[in-house]
């Protein structure tokens, strides 16, 4: 049984204007997602910036509610549940931000950062609390006598070691990273990701793991799916992704990979212009304005999900 599964889940944020704050408007982030990950799996969620990929993991923890949709967390709705019936499923249930600085209390001490959740859930107290947060820093790579010290005074992969430590303080199922790495130097990055991959054989965790860093998601992911303007255009296994991509958007985002040989040809067209905006997405399939084979139905209509070559599931009228 999947230990997470999404369908259909949409993210609208009401534009208000004038004195009286009327609603004049939407920012479609999040339109229609669907998507499942079983125990012990890592999806990768990709696109350029703009595209909803963190609006989608911060709705999916219910850190903000989504608009239509439904989540099931290990086959029970969660969509609709009140702050205090969520409660229990928050154990199963945490997040990793993008920057550990700012998601880190710069008035606490790291052991009581860490600790706070089982404060919070009431599992352990004093020095049972102590010592789970001890054995916590230890499995992340920190030190224990390190637990006294405040987040201003470690490095940038320190931090974000801290923070994971924190998700694992509940025994989790389920992680939605949201760009872990992208703060971190290269060689920091490498350490944080064996570290994740390493937590999930151990544990059998399941990650939702949101990244523009291409090369980190085909390494540490199992399932990829390509976001674009608050919708899903490809899902497929990160191996048939990768060689035989079905999306002109896919392989646009891999053509746009920088390659170490300047004398390498690509044979990928690269998406001319930006994401557009999500206030007025475009009609039809919302890449038609950058996809260098769109046709007239593609301005008309909006296509669907369906199984195309190779397995993959690809959102195109042309595929």
């Amino acid at each position: 049984m999947a230990v997470i599964e999404v369908d259909g889940l949409k993210k609208h944020f009401p534009i208000r204007r004038g004195l009286l704050r009327r609603v004049g408007g939407y920012v479609f982030a999040v339109d229609g997602v669907s998507f499942s990950i079983e125990s012990g799996e890592t999806l990768g969620l990709v696109g350029e910036s703009g595209c909803g990929k963190s609006t989608l993991g911060r709705a999916v923890m219910r850190l903000i509610e989504p608009t239509a949709g439904t989540i099931r967390l290990a086959g029970e709705d969660i969509t609709a549940l009140s702050r205090k019936a969520l409660r229990p499923y928050r154990r199963q249930m945490q997040i990793v931000f993008q920057d550990p600085f700012s998601s880190l209390n710069p008035r606490m001490t790291v052991g009581e950062i860490v600790g706070e959740p089982l404060k919070v859930h009431g599992i352990a107290r004093g020095r049972a609390r102590e010592e789970r947060v001890a054995a916590l820093f230890h499995r992340v790579g920190l030190r224990p006598a390190q637990m006294r010290n405040y987040p201003h005074e470690f490095s940038g992969g320190q931090r974000q070691r801290v923070s994971i430590a924190r998700a694992l303080a509940l025994e989790p199922r389920f992680i939605v990273a949201d760009e872990p790495v992208s703060a971190l130097d290269v060689s920091i990055q490498a350490q944080v990701i064996n570290l994740l991959m390493d937590l999930q054989r151990e544990q059998r965790l399941s990650y939702l793991f949101i990244s523009h860093n291409l090369g980190v998601v085909e390494h540490i992911s199992h399932r990829i799916a390509v976001m674009y303007l608050g919708r899903i255009v490809e899902y497929a296994d990160k191996v048939a992704l990768f060689t035989r991509p079905q999306h002109p958007y896919t392989e646009a985002l891999l053509a746009a990979v920088p390659v170490p040989d300047p004398k390498v040809k690509r044979d990928r067209p690269v998406a001319e212009g930006d994401v557009p905006s999500p206030v007025r997405p475009p009609s039809g399939c919302h890449f038609h304005p950058r996809c260098p084979y769109a046709e007239a139905r593609c301005r008309v209509d909006p296509p669907v999900l369906k199984r195309g070559a190779a397995g993959h599931l690809v959102a195109c009228h042309l595929r």
